[in-house]
């Protein structure tokens, strides 16, 4: 990728959504607590971070609103959910055939999903008109359609026979797809990606890199999973990495070190992603000096071929490359850098090794580390994109809770946070990290 410190442009996140177990709105960062739940599975019941009551209603009511969407799988509405939110932050108009322009619901009219057309210097297009911008979208997810893949599974042994649209449903392409058709874009690109648990930020190096070169001029890009199945978990559980606290215990925690504590969560984070020239943006600036825009500075990515394919190396190699890489495209040297949103997924081993990365890159000297899976879980592919939310959260309040559990994390704020590495990694020996500053 080129490197954006040398170019006359830069990439500005202009909206956020998001849809976890804290919900769809966070409040100030400080104020955020843990949000788990216990679920009953043969012979033992386990902690996961689903989203609240309130969440789950707008999900079967954005089923219920347009009838091709009663048939999606549960990782593509968190997708809608969180891209409509997005879209609506950014004030980007919307092509009149979008279903969320259409649809005639209270969820569509609410605070947290609105998608109103905005007054912005970009008319809405009409069916004769081509659209005056390319809108893009790229969606990461680990295991896509979940649910469905296992509804439809189930059915195909009980009878035979699967229905016509069981394949189209169940395809990672399937994602981005409805994710584009519910946005109204028409003919930017809809791309989806699945790399383990970096796959959200493999869709926004993606994003970055087809922005940079003006293959588009925005995009709406991020992760989204709903794993929370019984054959899921079950998976997990097999893996011998599963909390065994309880959903009230603090059930995941990063740093802690002994005994392994992973817990499962399902969510979705969607930006809108918007390239800027250096000029205009300094004149946008000038007349809102107070609103914080976000600059996604780079996304790195780092491979290691090991002998398993569940694990990764003991000083995360993959780590090191994919952090060294951000800080090259964004050209910037690791001491600028005040907070890394950990990776960290309360396994042992695999919090050790990211530690051992840092060490590496930054030396001694370490930024503040933060995580937010001990307040949502890990969402597998849609947890780097949840981690680059609260990485926004935190430049924008310059404040993160306090674990109330024995860790390694940094309780508070040693500095003021101006740049922040957001970390991810999956199995496979893949990993990925992402710069986002406020400016």
């Amino acid at each position: 990728m080129t490197n954006s410190a040398a170019a006359d442009s830069l990439i500005v996140i202009r909206g956020r959504g998001r849809v976890s177990a804290l919900g769809p709105m966070l409040p100030n960062a400080a104020a955020l607590v843990p949000a788990f739940h216990m679920r009953e599975l043969p012979g033992r019941a386990v902690a996961v971070g689903r989203v609240p009551l309130a969440v789950e209603e707008d999900l079967q009511q954005l089923r219920r609103a347009h009838a091709p969407y009663r048939q999606l799988d549960r990782t593509v509405l968190l997708a809608l959910l969180a891209a409509r939110q997005a879209t609506a932050q950014a004030g980007w108009p919307l092509h009149p055939a979008s279903p969320s322009l259409q649809a005639d619901s209270k969820l569509l009219q609410g605070d947290r999903y609105a998608l109103q057309p905005a007054s912005t210097s970009l008319p809405l297009t009409t069916d004769n008109q081509p659209p005056t911008t390319t809108l893009a979208v790229s969606i990461g997810s680990s295991r896509g359609a979940t649910g469905r893949m296992e509804q439809f599974h189930e059915e195909f042994l009980a009878a035979g026979a699967v229905p016509a649209a069981a394949s189209p449903l169940t395809t990672m392409g399937n994602v981005a797809s409805w994710v584009a058709y519910d946005a109204g874009t028409t003919g930017g690109a809809a791309l989806s990606h699945s790399s383990t648990c970096s796959s959200a930020f493999q869709a926004l190096g993606n994003a970055l890199a087809w922005l940079r070169a003006g293959m588009a001029d925005r995009f709406l890009a991020g992760g989204t999973e709903a794993p929370l199945t019984d054959f899921t978990l079950a998976q997990m559980q097999a893996l011998g990495i599963y909390s065994p606290f309880a959903a009230t215990e603090f059930p995941c925690r990063p740093g802690a070190g002994r005994p392994s504590t992973f817990v499962l969560g399902e969510g979705a984070a969607v930006f809108a992603l918007e390239k800027v020239s250096r000029e205009a943006l300094a004149a946008e600036r000038a007349s809102q000096p107070t609103a914080p825009v976000f600059c996604l500075e780079g996304v790195g990515f780092g491979f290691e071929a090991i002998g398993s394919k569940t694990g990764l190396s003991a000083d995360g190699q993959h780590f090191q490359t994919a952090m060294r890489e951000a800080l090259r495209q964004a050209g910037t040297a690791p001491e600028t850098v005040d907070a890394v949103v950990l990776h960290s997924p309360g396994t042992p081993a695999g919090d050790a090794a990211e530690r051992a990365a840092l060490r590496a890159v930054f030396g001694e000297n370490l930024p503040d580390l933060v995580s937010n899976k001990w307040l949502l879980g890990h969402t597998l592919g849609a947890s780097a994109a949840l981690s680059l939310d609260f990485a926004c959260e935190i430049l924008t309040s310059q404040q993160w809770p306090a674990p109330p559990f024995a860790t390694d994390l940094t309780p508070a704020p040693t500095r003021p946070i101006r740049r922040v590495l957001i970390n991810a990694a999956g199995f496979g020996g893949n990993a990925a990290s992402a710069l986002v500053s406020v400016v």
